[in-house]
C-alpha cells in the first residue's frame, strides 16, 4: 500500500509517498481500508515539530479519516469488516490503509459520504467540546468566532447557530465572513492581516467592540491567536468566557491578565485530542449527538477543495497558506 511520510522535520516539500507494508490488526484495533482524509492544521504543525504530540518518524501526517473496515482484531465487537466508519488518529491517516485501537472509529450512516465523514470529527468534534462542555454556551447568548471560514471556525458556527446562540463571525476577507453568515452566522467583522502595531491592534479592538454590540460577546471562540487575541478579548462581555482554541495565525499570545480581572472573566482552554483520551465513554455520547444534527440537516461539512494522496503536500500547503475556506480533504 502507499502511504505519505514525514521522514524529517520541515514543511509539505518533505513528504514522500512511498510503499509500505499493510498493516495487520492487533488484538483491539481494527484496519481501515481508507477512502478520505481531513486535512487540519494540526497536519501543519505536526510534520515540523512544533505539536503537542511528536510521533517517530516515519510517520504519516492526517488525523481523521474515513473508509471501510478491512479487518479486526481480536476483542473487537462493535465494528465489523464491511462497516463504513470515521475516525480520530492523531496522526497516520494519510495513507491507502491505517490501523489503530477499534474504540477510535465509529460507524457513519448510509447517507453520509466519505468526503463529509473525513472531514467531520476532528472540526466538529473540537468546537461541540468547546461550547457544550468548556463554556455551556447557552440559547440567546452572543459569541465571536475568530478564524470564522476555517475548519473549527465554521463548525462553531453552525453548531453555536444550533443551540440558539447569536454568533457575530470575524475573518479576514468579506467573501470568508459571507460564508459564514451563509452557515448560520447572524452578521460579521472583517479583520486586518497583520502585521500590527500598539495602534493598530486598538483600532482592530473597536472593530470587535463595534461587531459585538455594547454588552460585548458571551463566548469568544479563539482557534488563531496571535495578535488578534487581545483586541478580541477587549470586546468580552461581563462574566464571558474566552475559549482558547488553536493557534493558526502563528505566535502564541501573551494576555494581560489585567483584561480577565476587569472583565470577571474566565479565559479557558480546549484541548479536545486530551479530552478524547480522558474521557473515551463521554466522546461517544458526543459523536452520536454529532451524528445525529448531521442526519437532521442541523450541521453539515463545507468542503471546498478535495487532493489525491499524491498531492497531499499540496493541501497541507494551501491549507497554512490560510487561504482556505471549511474543511481540505484528501481523496483516496
Amino acid at each position: 500500500m502507499k502511504a505519505l511520510l514525514s521522514k524529517a522535520v520541515g514543511g509539505p516539500e518533505t513528504l514522500v509517498l512511498e510503499e509500505v507494508p499493510s498493516p495487520e490488526a492487533r488484538p483491539g484495533w481494527a484496519v481501515v481500508e481508507v477512502k478520505a482524509i481531513g486535512v487540519n492544521f494540526p497536519d501543519v504543525l505536526i510534520i515540523e515539530d512544533k505539536y503537542q504530540f511528536k510521533p517517530a518518524r516515519p510517520f504519516s501526517p492526517g488525523g481523521e479519516i474515513s473508509g471501510v473496515v478491512k479487518a479486526v482484531g481480536e476483542g473487537v465487537t462493535h465494528i465489523k469488516p464491511g462497516d463504513r466508519v470515521l475516525g480520530n488518529t492523531g496522526w497516520g491517516g494519510m495513507a491507502e490503509e491505517l490501523a489503530l485501537e477499534a474504540h477510535r472509529l465509529v460507524k457513519i450512516p448510509d447517507s453520509m459520504p466519505f468526503d463529509d465523514a473525513a472531514a467531520f470529527i476532528m472540526t466538529y468534534g473540537t468546537s461541540w467540546h468547546a461550547l457544550k462542555d468548556r463554556a455551556n454556551l447557552q440559547p440567546g447568548q452572543s459569541m465571536l468566532v475568530l478564524g470564522a471560514a476555517g475548519g473549527v471556525g465554521l463548525a462553531a458556527v453552525e453548531l453555536g447557530k444550533a443551540m440558539g446562540a447569536t454568533v457575530i463571525a470575524a475573518a479576514s476577507s468579506q467573501e470568508k465572513v459571507d460564508l459564514c453568515i451563509s452557515r448560520g452566522a447572524a452578521t460579521g467583522v472583517v479583520y486586518p492581516k497583520g502585521p500590527f502595531d500598539r495602534e493598530s491592534q486598538k483600532a482592530m479592538a473597536g472593530l470587535f467592540k463595534e461587531a459585538c454590540g455594547p454588552n460585548g460577546a458571551d463566548v469568544i471562540y479563539d482557534a488563531i491567536g496571535d495578535a488578534y487575541a487581545e483586541p478580541a478579548l477587549r470586546s468580552i462581555a461581563w462574566e464571558g468566557k474566552y475559549l482558547v482554541v488553536g493557534f493558526a495565525a502563528g505566535e502564541i499570545p501573551k494576555i494581560p491578565l489585567n483584561l480577565a480581572l476587569l472583565k470577571g472573566c474566565e479565559i479557558v482552554g480546549v484541548f479536545w485530542g486530551a479530552w478524547v483520551g480522558k474521557n473515551p465513554e463521554r466522546h461517544q455520547e458526543s459523536v452520536a449527538e454529532l451524528l445525529a444534527m448531521y442526519t437532521a440537516g442541523k450541521i453539515k461539512p463545507y468542503v471546498s477543495e478535495r487532493f489525491s494522496l499524491a498531492d497531499a503536500p499540496k493541501a497541507i500547503s494551501h491549507l497554512a497558506s490560510r487561504k482556505a475556506m471549511g474543511k481540505v480533504v484528501i481523496m483516496v
